[in-house]
């Protein structure tokens, strides 16, 4: 019998583009269901989940046209944009309807707020349906960032996200701790393997970013047996990951471009009152790359402000 999934059942040859209705709220979220003629895996590709990371959102608009049922093993399941009415209303991160960060209610709760009902149905009816897991995002649209990735550490699934990790073409990873909130951290949680790919800021999308995050997509899927040929694998530093909240409002004058590296005690910037007299003056706590931070001139307290990464050999 064929598996069913957003109550389609995937038939080989088959190509589903549809809706389905999260129960009691107003949202309707787009997803793509491609089922190759010849057994194998189910993957799922989702981007929107921070509805204003454009270059994820894109790449995966594009894929559900480009990839061809008739070359897969297995089956591609796409969600190329998960918080529509983040995405139609404008909202940077956040779900409209209550204002919370969709990435971090996972999983969510059926009689819970809209952000919490939306996480709810996304793993009830795909996530935990699926057999390996990519999430798309960037930079939102006031932070720069650099191209990154995250797997979950100490899973169920860690290798095989592992060997994911390594198809994508970027300069860091990282191996991170968190293993609530997120909806990638959840599926490995869950013991199947996920990753999530950083790519993309300020609310642009170039061409050469979406062909990068396709380029990702295809060649994991031909990791996992999904897509045939050859896979390319890409050497890449691990890093530990650590965030510093802005501590008061203010405008922020950055010191750094995300990429720098630094050394303990340098200045990474500092905040200031709309007198142009110092609030707040950052100085990296050890010696690290600065991966993304804020980029507009405000700043909100309790906020983000910077994140660096350390190598993993430095942090041990």
């Amino acid at each position: 019998m064929d598996k069913i999934i957003a109550g389609h059942a995937l038939t080989p040859g088959k190509t589903v583009k549809d809706h389905i209705h999260v129960h009691g709220t107003e949202l309707h979220v787009p997803h793509v269901l491609l089922c190759g003629m010849e057994d194998g895996p189910t993957a799922l590709i989702s981007a929107g989940i921070h509805n204003a990371e454009y270059v994820g959102i894109q790449a995966a608009i594009e894929l559900s046209n480009e990839l061809d049922v008739q070359e897969l093993r297995g089956n591609v399941i796409i969600l190329p944009l998960a918080n529509r009415s983040g995405f139609e209303n404008r909202t940077m991160s956040m779900v409209w309807e209550d204002g919370k960060n969709l990435n971090r209610v996972f999983p969510g709760d059926a009689e819970g707020s809209t952000a919490e009902k939306l996480a709810h149905t996304l793993f009830d009816v795909f996530i935990r349906n699926v057999d390996y897991y990519i999430d798309l995002h960037s930079g939102d649209g006031f932070e720069e960032l650099i191209p990154y990735a995250y797997y979950l550490g100490d899973a169920p699934a860690a290798g095989k996200a592992r060997e994911m990790i390594e198809c994508v073409n970027t300069k860091y990873f990282v191996r991170s701790k968190c293993r609530t909130g997120g909806a990638y951290n959840l599926a490995s949680v869950h013991g199947i393997p996920s990753v999530l790919i950083e790519r993309g800021q300020l609310s642009l999308f170039s061409r050469e970013e979406i062909e990068a995050d396709k380029a990702d997509v295809r060649n994991i899927l031909r990791r996992i047996g999904i897509l045939p040929g050859d896979y390319t694998t890409y050497e890449k530093t691990e890093l530990a990951e650590f965030s510093d909240d802005a501590p008061c409002t203010g405008c922020w004058y950055p010191e750094k471009q995300v990429g720098d590296w630094f050394r303990k005690g340098e200045k990474l910037g500092e905040i200031r009152d709309y007198f142009g007299r110092s609030l707040f003056t950052a100085f990296a706590p050890c010696d690290g790359v600065l991966i993304h931070q804020c980029a507009s001139l405000n700043i909100i307290e309790k906020g983000p402000m910077v994140t660096y990464g350390i190598r993993q050999n430095d942090s041990e």
